[in-house]
């Protein structure tokens, strides 16, 4: 509850915020074909036979829903793989912005889909582009507790201490946000490994070592004190 109560608080004050899977349908600024709409649709559904005859069709593959989400945001929102696979060898664009300034990319670190990120990296993804809280995929995954996606994205030359519009970073996030587990423990190890700053203060001058000693995380600030 305490930290669906802190979500619940930076809501109220950023804006920006995660991709979800939904219904597409025709954007009121993109007139859409019938091809487009089927590869709209075929991606939110994870039909990769279904994308390959879209675009055979002459589809759009930068076509957009009625929340400027492409196919290949919706197939990654989604976790089809394959399907976003088929759209990555089609050239579709891994850094296309929704209307909530989310991209394919992006989305990954909220589902944490290891796989997802390995068909992504090809496309030559924006590791610096930011969500709407002003954050790059490793603090919404370093939050959330995706251990495997936050070992591998560290590897990609990511930022590790980039600060979000809450003046928060990913090893911020893991101890704020987090609760103090075991996941939470290896995501700590792992980006400190990764060169993250654990004496990088928040918008208070409180830095991660210290949130974690007022929390009690006493493994977390094992590993922050080495």
């Amino acid at each position: 509850m305490k930290r669906r109560a802190l979500l619940a608080l930076t809501l109220a004050v950023a804006a920006g915020g995660c991709t979800s899977p939904g219904t597409t349908r025709p954007s009121e600024d993109h007139m859409t074909t019938p091809a487009d709409q089927a590869l709209l649709a075929a991606a939110s559904a994870g039909d990769p036979a279904g994308v390959r005859a879209a675009l055979a069709a002459g589809a759009d593959r930068e076509a957009r829903d009625a929340r400027r989400r492409t196919a290949l945001l919706l197939a990654a929102a989604n976790d089809h793989v394959e399907a976003a696979r088929v759209l990555v060898d089609a050239g579709a664009d891994p850094n296309a912005l929704d209307d909530q300034h989310d991209t394919p990319w992006l989305v990954t670190g909220v589902t944490g889909s290891v796989a997802m990120l390995e068909v992504l990296l090809p496309a030559g993804p924006d590791l610096t582009i930011v969500n709407r809280y002003g954050g790059i995929s490793v603090i919404p995954a370093s939050e959330r507790g995706h251990v495997d996606y936050v070992r591998r994205v560290v590897r990609t030359g990511i930022n590790v201490n980039h600060v979000n519009n809450l003046g928060w970073t990913a090893l911020l996030e893991c101890v704020i946000l987090g609760d103090g587990t075991k996941p939470y423990q290896q995501i700590a190890e792992i980006l400190v490994a990764a060169g993250a700053d654990v004496h990088l203060p928040d918008k208070d001058g409180v830095d991660a070592l210290r949130h974690a000693r007022d929390r009690g995380y006493h493994e977390i600030v094992a590993i922050l004190s080495r």
